[in-house]
């Protein structure tokens, strides 16, 4: 006898295959059996006419993993589930709540701080990623969730916050930690190479780090070196390298460019922004060949390593708006020994005046370690102006959340990165930015990311911050309905068994997960029924706290947490999972 049986589907399994009428039984947390199923006996059935079954959305690139430390996090992880995902990869960007050590915790605690606002000894009650898995499958979640090793955390545990290449010692700890993470079941190891400290690291050390994990047969991710135009080649290129010299896959992170025209920059940039304005005339006046160009150069580079053998994938997200910390857009040598240190520097006016020079007159040149030549240097190669706040820590200067700096210098007749450096300061280095070189959501600058959103091999993922706190991106509530219903039903570029591949088989297959990602018998049933033509979602950048339509049901290893687009309170049916996971499903 079946739990439930999902009858007169429309099923499209996640294979990229055409679409297909049956039933589908589950029982316990498994496909059981798909077909014609009207003879067969069950606890309940529904009618699913007119509405397509597919598999959960997996997103591989999320740091939903830092929300794990607050109590409530079930309920700040609703949206994702809300708009379909049933199962996401955290650790992403060399950055997660574990590994933590004794080693050069206060290195750790300042990293971890920043970023998530979290009180460090109150909130953490682990350390090894092994105890933080217990921890999370104690507590319950709400998602499946896996986990990559943070390389930025492990260089911290091994050499602190300094500048400088790691030595042999150092990098013998790492691969120790790293062995720690993979043998907790860890699906491999992450990197943010634009970050400090993960930007003083050199592809030698990467390289040696990929031979632990091709032991594991873990997977190498990357938030690039460098996502600037002139350098964006050698950053894919050290992926690469590090997947072909150790035998391993490679992962493309949240792939973006930025833009850099040398000593013609400024000007370019005007223009660029004026574009940007008037999308509309841009649309009509800018032929696509022109606009598509630099997104299928990237892509071309990409081919081309897998022609020569190399396993790598890519991710992109549907979206021209980044978020991360505010002092990630400050030169490394202002961050390096801590956060105090950090702030002590940007409160002495003549180190300030420092700061803005080298951001100014800093030229993004590989491999991106020197004083003023970092690849996050947002402000130099999109603007004063493309830096929005996110989140602040304290009720004070919580007006000021979703403003630009440029509109707050204006006001009280600052130079913006004064604005900054003074709100840094009161909050304790604790702030959030979008970054963006226009307006989000305006179709010229959407536009060159186009190539990719057909590119059948880019799986599609959200890059999710939620945190409880602050502006959250719209993506966090509606990444993928916008996908599908903008690409597949207005745009009409892609089509939709192509398009619902990209979020679920695609990426299971890029991680290894084992039977997710497919609507087949014997997988476990992480099922999503929605009206495709519906399903769509209202959020955008300055309204983004929207749940989205045409969503009907989610299910999660076999129980229903989202029915007629309503939650389910009080249940966590996701499973912490690991790397070769030989869990099977029952029923």
């Amino acid at each position: 006898m079946f739990d439930l049986i999902l009858e007169n589907a429309d099923v499209i399994d996640g294979s990229g295959g055409k679409p297909y009428m049956a039933d589908v039984g589950i029982k316990g947390n498994a496909i059981k059996k798909i077909g014609d199923l009207k003879d067969f006996e069950c606890e309940k059935r529904i009618d699913v006419s007119g509405y397509v079954v597919c598999p959960g959305f997996i997103d591989v690139h999320s740091h939903a993993d830092l929300t794990y430390f607050r109590p409530d996090h079930p309920d700040i992880l609703s949206p994702l589930l809300r708009q379909g995902i049933t199962t996401f990869i955290g650790g992403n960007c060399g950055m997660s709540l574990s590994p933590l050590t004794p080693e050069n915790k206060d290195g750790l605690q300042v990293y971890l701080e920043v970023f998530t606002q979290m009180d460090f000894e109150k909130d953490i009650k682990w350390d090894t990623m092994a105890s933080f898995m217990e921890k999370v499958e104690e507590e319950g979640t709400l998602l499946n969730f896996g986990l990559l090793a943070p390389h930025g955390m492990l260089r911290i545990s091994a050499r602190g916050l300094k500048m400088g290449l790691a030595n042999d010692q150092e990098i013998k700890a790492m691969k120790k930690l790293l062995e720690e993470c993979l043998e907790a079941g860890a699906f491999g190891m992450s990197t943010g190479l634009q970050y400090f400290p993960g930007n003083q690291s050199d592809t030698g050390e990467l390289i040696s780090l990929g031979r632990t994990l091709a032991r594991y047969d873990g997977i190498f991710t990357s938030h690039l070196r460098s996502y600037t135009a002139s350098t964006l080649p050698q950053a894919i290129g050290e992926v690469a390298a590090v997947a072909r010299e150790n035998g391993i896959r490679g992962q493309v992170s949240h792939l973006f460019s930025l833009p850099w025209f040398g000593p013609f920059h400024r000007l370019a940039l005007r223009v660029l922004k004026g574009l940007a304005k008037y999308d509309h005339w841009s649309e009509k006046y800018i032929p696509n060949a022109l606009v598509y160009s630099e997104m299928r150069r990237l892509l071309s580079e990409i081919k081309k390593h897998r022609e020569m053998g190399v396993s790598i994938g890519m991710d992109l997200m549907p979206t021209t708006a980044g978020f991360t910390h505010l002092l990630a857009f400050f030169p490394s040598w202002v961050v390096t020994e801590g956060r105090n240190k950090a702030l002590e520097r940007i409160s002495d006016k003549s180190l300030r005046k420092e700061m803005l020079k080298d951001i100014e007159k800093g030229e993004p040149l590989w491999p991106h370690r020197g004083r003023n030549d970092w690849s996050l240097n947002i402000i130099k190669q999109m603007g004063w102006d493309a830096v929005t706040i996110m989140a602040v820590h304290s009720e004070k200067n919580k007006h000021l959340e979703g403003r630009r700096f440029t509109e707050i210098a204006e006001e009280c007749g600052k130079h913006p990165f004064d604005v900054m450096c003074d709100l840094l300061i009161e909050e304790e280095g604790k702030v959030l930015v979008f970054e963006s070189l226009s307006e989000p959501d305006d179709l010229f600058t959407e536009k060159y990311t186009f190539p990719a959103i057909m590119d059948r091999d880019t799986a599609i993922v959200t890059d999710t911050i939620l945190l409880g706190i602050g502006k959250p991106s719209y993506l966090f509530y509606g990444c993928y309905p916008k996908f599908i219903h903008q690409y597949v039903f207005e745009k009409k570029i892609i089509d939709l068994p192509s398009a619902i591949a990209r979020c679920t088989h695609l990426p299971a297959r890029l991680f290894d997960l084992r039977y997710r990602g497919l609507v087949r018998e014997g997988y476990f049933a992480d099922l999503l029924v929605l009206n495709p033509a519906k399903f769509k979602t209202e959020a955008v950048f300055r309204n983004p706290e929207v749940y989205p339509q045409g969503l009907k049901m989610v299910m999660i290893n076999g129980q229903i947490v989202v029915e007629d687009g309503k939650l389910t309170k009080n249940r966590l049916p996701g499973m912490v999972l690991r790397r070769m996971d030989s869990r099977r499903p029952t029923g």
